[in-house]
């Protein structure tokens, strides 16, 4: 959408375009960095000239905002090269950021493209994202100038403020009030007490809006005399009039968001926080948005749309709450959203993973938070809508994981050590569908933690587990099997029940993943014998077919591939009989390998084919370039190298489409 009452910057954008136009780099980015005070329309400026290139040459744009993904005031570099990787279409992402550079850097090689990088605080951010292309335009976003980037760095344009005659024509455009064509110079003067500042004129204008009847002499005399006596800038004491008009719901709403400043928020989210219900959240946004406080364009126009309170609004939102707060607003606001998340977690977790080990009690709705919009895959009509329902659930983990993880330390922070482990179970289905997030291994260390001040030795079995499996996967075996080595003296205090049964049979499958991570199968297959043979005591059908395929993963890995084929036979049957699509195909495959080296080349065949057509079904390329590649060795050693070739280039083809090649 095109940008309302943009004006100047003329000259900015002239030198970004003649830069462009003189670039002749073949590797190397076009890169601008705009620098300077939030409020001076930094964004703006750099979506118009995105847009405007845009237009001229159909370059796509790609859009990162790094506020959105900062952890404790840093961005994560290798979360950002996700995000940038999801945006160009890869399925799969590398697990290590090496690796992942490497990917990026395929997918933009060469391409015209443009990469606008917002809210960026140091150079470290922006060099992993620059795409190894002459042909792009990269516009970073920065509260101040990036020496650090300066070999990297084409054109850097610090942005002053506005000058008056554009100040009062923004101004102009914003109020459309009669007063300050009248009285000129009052106008005048108002503009000056906005010091440029777009921001704080976009804010003026809604209150001259909101003001209809007040002379804008009296108007603008009564503020200056303010502004002086405080000793503050006139764009803080404007900031001060227009929280005093607002409504009690949006003037809370401003003060809560101001005070848990690691999220960014949802219509949904921010109704939660709130707890007044969706309607009273809608309103309370919507003053906001016309006080100039919030701009709620993306929650307008994106499904999954966020808000966030600029650095200085948040700032002076704080302020406003040191003198405005009742005593425990901010405590029994974060709580009850902390609750909810954990209960929108719950049903997102059991949504997109279905039936599975868990041990925090389920949270009921909350009054005054509405549940998000997330329908039960067990209510569709049919089968394709429900996994439409089940994609939906998994794609609120990916949206909300930084919220999932803010709400881990917040609760840590507060003491509420039991929302703090049980907001660990929803972080674990991220996890195992996204196991490149960096900063997992410290949310499951906190939860842990939390776990363990509660003394449930359930929850710290659960937290131990996945804590070593964050561990052993960031090549930290030996913390790993430490941490694995509390989770089996926790398990030893549990009771007879069937989930402390499942409970007991998971560390002994988390100790054998581990041993065959360090490549001791024979141990690995003694751990996952007594883990199966638990479930099968409880009975548990799915931990059972479970742990009878990776028994015989561990078998074929010893060079024992009959026993490796009669387990995973018993597996994939039971995959099938449970109709677990996914491990059917991952069942098949494994077979089929273990047929391969068995010889029997027919049946591996014929396995290997079913468990490609799942992959193409599920739409997984990833999986079926898998399949792809055991075709391949199958080929190779029937004798017939063009059908093997055919196989490897379809596998390489299907990574290249996901910079994995």
């Amino acid at each position: 959408m095109e940008i309302a009452h943009f004006v100047d910057r003329e000259d900015e954008g002239a030198q970004i375009f003649d830069g462009l136009e003189q670039w002749a780099a073949r590797e190397r980015p076009f890169c601008v960095v705009l620098w300077g005070a939030a409020g001076l329309g930094r964004t703006e400026l750099a979506l118009k000239v995105a847009r405007t290139l845009n237009a001229r040459t159909e370059a796509p744009v790609l859009m990162a905002d790094l506020d959105r993904i900062r952890l404790r005031g840093v961005a994560d570099p290798g979360d950002a090269l996700g995000h940038m990787l999801t945006s160009l279409g890869a399925e799969a992402l590398e697990p290590d950021f090496d690796a992942r550079c490497r990917q990026y850097r395929r997918l933009t090689a060469g391409r015209r493209m443009i990469v606008l990088l917002d809210n960026v605080h140091y150079a470290s951010e922006v060099a992993p994202l620059l795409p190894p292309s002459g042909d792009a335009l990269v516009i970073v976003v920065s509260r101040g100038p990036l020496p650090d980037l300066a070999d990297g760095t084409a054109l850097e344009i610090p942005l002053p403020p506005l000058p008056e005659p554009v100040a009062l024509e923004l101004l102009g455009l914003l109020a459309r009030d009669r007063r300050l064509t009248a009285d000129p110079e009052a106008a005048r003067e108002l503009a000056q007490l906005c010091s440029g500042l777009p921001a704080a004129l976009w804010t003026a204008g809604a209150w001259l809006r909101r003001n209809p009847l007040v002379p804008l002499p009296r108007l603008l005399a009564e503020l200056a005399v303010q502004f002086r006596e405080k000793g503050i800038t006139g764009v803080e004491t404007m900031w001060d009039e227009t929280y005093a008009e607002l409504a009690p719901s949006a003037a809370l709403l401003y003060r809560l968001m101001a005070g848990t400043p690691e999220i960014s928020w949802t219509r949904d989210s921010a109704a939660a926080l709130l707890g007044r219900g969706e309607e009273a959240c809608d309103d309370a946004l919507q003053e906001l948005n016309r006080a100039g406080f919030l701009d709620i364009r993306d929650l307008v126009q994106t499904e999954d749309g966020r808000v966030g309170l600029p650095e200085w609004l948040g700032d002076h939102a704080r302020r406003r709450a040191r003198l405005d707060a009742s005593e425990g607003e901010l405590e029994a606001a974060q709580y009850r959203f902390v609750r909810w998340v954990l209960r929108q977690g719950q049903r997102a977790d059991r949504f997109a993973a279905g039936g599975r080990l868990t041990v925090a009690d389920e949270v009921l709705p909350i009054e005054g938070a509405p549940d998000t919009f997330l329908p039960d895959p067990g209510e569709a009509a049919d089968e394709e809508t429900a996994g439409e329902h089940k994609v939906r659930a998994a794609r609120w983990f990916y949206q909300e994981r930084h919220t999932l993880f803010a709400c881990v330390r917040l609760a840590c922070a507060r003491g509420w050590d039991d929302e703090a482990w049980m907001l660990s179970e929803p972080v674990w289905t991220f996890f195992l569908d996204h196991p490149h997030q960096s900063d997992v291994t410290d949310v499951f260390r906190s939860a842990n933690e939390a776990a363990v001040r509660t003394g449930n030795a359930a929850a710290i079995v659960r937290t131990c587990s996945q804590l070593a499996r964050a561990l052993w996967q960031s090549d930290r075996t030996d913390e790993a099997d430490e941490v694995l080595r509390r989770a089996a003296a926790a398990a030893r205090l549990l009771g007879a029940s069937d989930r402390d049964a499942k409970l007991r049979a998971s560390v002994a499958e988390f100790r054998g993943t581990l041993n065959g991570v360090r490549g001791d199968w024979a141990t690995a297959a003694g751990d996952f014998e007594e883990s199966r043979d638990l479930h099968r005591a409880i009975p548990n059908p799915y931990g059972e077919m479970l742990l009878t395929y990776r028994l015989g993963q561990a078998r074929a890995a010893l060079g024992e591939p009959e026993a490796a084929v009669s387990l995973l036979t018993r597996a994939h049957d039971m995959a099938r009989e449970q109709e677990r699509v996914r491990m059917t195909g991952r069942t098949a495959l494994a077979l089929g390998e273990a047929l391969r080296t068995a010889g029997r080349t027919a049946d591996a065949r014929e396995l290997l084919g079913f468990a490609l057509g799942i992959s193409r079904a599920r739409g997984s390329d990833v999986a079926a370039a898998g399949v792809l590649d055991a075709l391949a060795l199958l080929a190779d050693g029937e004798g017939r190298p063009e059908e093997a070739a055919e196989h490897r280039s379809e596998a390489e083809s299907l990574r290249r489409s996901h910079g994995l090649a």
